[in-house]
């Protein structure tokens, strides 16, 4: 299975539009994916693909309540299907509260003898619910701010893929990367692989140039291509509450949004390479060939 937690210190860098946009591309090549959202803000991953109408009901069972042990019923309840054929388990306001509720469920289960590891507990719920038997991809979408947020999903995929904004500020966190790689290593006790650096939100095709041998000089693989800023598409497709793919699909658009599609489908053919798993133009039907030709 392939499973990765799309993870960046810094907010800002078009991490959530990149994580909806990247299953998407897997769920093109014929890949059953599940895009798992712990972003407890408003306007996430489950916003976009239009699942997000029970956030704020307390009754709902959700993540959360799964993470502390709590389930008013089966994981599987909690998945929701989009028209775009991704798998997504929402949001839910009670991950506002996710420190605290895992803080708790390791005092009760301390007071009882047991051990409750919070940082594990994404792994646990996922492996119990068979998820790595059922799916070919496992996409984690946590906040940029640390925590158990991205602990959980770090832990749970025991990868990152890691958006980089390519200008003085991302220079830092570039610089800094293995630093900040190794602290969070440290955090969740496990070794984290780091599939692919992505430069995203380009906004000139030569500003790579000029961040060229910092990225080389990474230990990592770095993406092959660069993500452009094309706010109109995603902001459409945002409005839509669609991915890129469909949003272009559905609308008359420029060829340089159909750059942008390309690329996404480059990234997801890169990831996949990594875990040994080619993706190929044949596993495209005709009319998903077509956007991206």
């Amino acid at each position: 299975m392939i499973s990765y937690a799309l993870w960046s210190e810094a907010g800002g860098v078009g991490k959530t539009a990149l994580a909806v946009n990247l299953a998407a591309a897997h769920r093109r090549h014929g890949q059953k994916t599940l895009l798992v959202d712990l972003d407890p803000q408003n306007g996430g991953a489950s916003h976009h693909l239009g699942v997000d109408d029970e956030r704020a009901d307390p009754e709902v069972d959700n993540l959360v309540r799964h993470l502390i042990d709590r389930p008013k019923g089966d994981f599987s309840d909690l998945v929701r299907e989009t028209t775009h054929g991704l798998h997504v388990v929402p949001s839910h306001n009670m991950l506002d509260s996710l420190e605290t509720n895992l803080q708790r469920a390791q005092e009760m289960e301390q007071d009882m003898g047991g051990r409750f590891v919070k940082e594990l507990q994404l792994r646990r719920v996922l492996g119990d619910a068979g998820v790595p038997e059922e799916y070919d991809v496992v996409v984690v979408d946590p906040p940029a701010t640390g925590g158990q947020h991205v602990y959980n999903a770090v832990a749970a995929t025991g990868n990152v893929v890691i958006p980089l904004e390519l200008s003085p500020k991302g220079e830092q966190s570039l610089y800094g990367l293995e630093d900040t790689v190794s602290n969070l290593e440290a955090e969740v006790e496990t070794e984290v692989g780091v599939v692919a650096v992505v430069p995203n939100k380009v906004r000139r095709t030569r500003v790579r140039d000029k961040y060229e041998a910092a990225l080389n000089e990474l230990d990592y693989p770095v993406s092959p291509v660069m993500i452009p800023v094309r706010e109109a598409m995603l902001n459409g497709a945002w409005d839509a509450r669609t991915t890129a793919f469909d949003f272009v699909s559905n609308n008359k658009r420029a060829d340089r949004e159909h750059d942008t599609l390309r690329a996404f489908d480059e990234l997801a053919r890169f990831v996949s390479a990594q875990y040994g798993v080619e993706l190929t133009e044949a596993d495209l039907s005709a009319d998903e060939r077509e956007v991206v030709a």
